[in-house]
């Protein structure tokens, strides 16, 4: 396992656009079996995160980053997981696979599959777990790690993910310091 950091794209970046295959399509109504960004309109903001199935970084924060999000996805941000990682040299991160998790975790949010790592390389993704949250107008105002713990070093609470969320909510603008993600390296074809 190659431990590796987020590479902190620059505040105020714009969400790149994607078009990407739902590995669960039924979990929300946008309709159809891709999801783009554009399919939800009227979210007061948006975290999406690079995630995989087989990480232990992301394994050691998946069922509070569950939780998380349905605490907020019920005032308004949406959610929304990417995978990018080679399937030739990580099967295990398919979209078979990723249904198969999405249903055993009970995901609330959309769990995309990105073959062509184009989604990734667009938003300079490095590690899985990676966060960025966008405002309501896709500006970027946070990126970086959920909280501070780590797989056998204390339990998740997404402390940093959650202050960021309330300050955007509560005060339009995110000013808590914002620290890099660390997890495994996206497997990059």
């Amino acid at each position: 396992m190659a431990v590796t950091e987020s590479r902190m794209l620059s505040l105020g970046t714009e969400a790149p656009a994607f078009d990407l295959p739902a590995a669960n399509p039924e979990v929300d109504d946008a309709g159809g079996d891709t999801r783009s960004i554009d399919d939800y309109p009227n979210a007061r903001a948006f975290v999406i995160v690079f995630s995989c199935n087989h990480c232990p970084y992301v394994k050691h924060l998946e069922d509070e980053l569950v939780e998380t999000a349905r605490e907020y996805q019920a005032k308004g941000v949406q959610f929304i997981a990417i995978c990018s990682n080679n399937t030739e040299t990580h099967p295990q991160d398919g979209i078979g696979p990723m249904a198969e998790r999405a249903r055993e975790k009970d995901f609330p949010f959309p769990y995309l599959r990105d073959d062509s790592q184009d989604v990734a390389r667009a938003y300079k993704a490095a590690c899985t777990p990676d966060f960025f949250v966008f405002d309501g107008d896709r500006k970027l105002v946070y990126r970086g790690r959920f909280d501070e713990t780590r797989p056998n070093k204390g339990t998740p609470h997404g402390g940093d993910l959650k202050k960021a969320l309330d300050q955007l909510l509560q005060d339009g603008e995110v000013t808590i310091e914002q620290h890099p993600s660390m997890g495994c390296n996206i497997k990059w074809k």
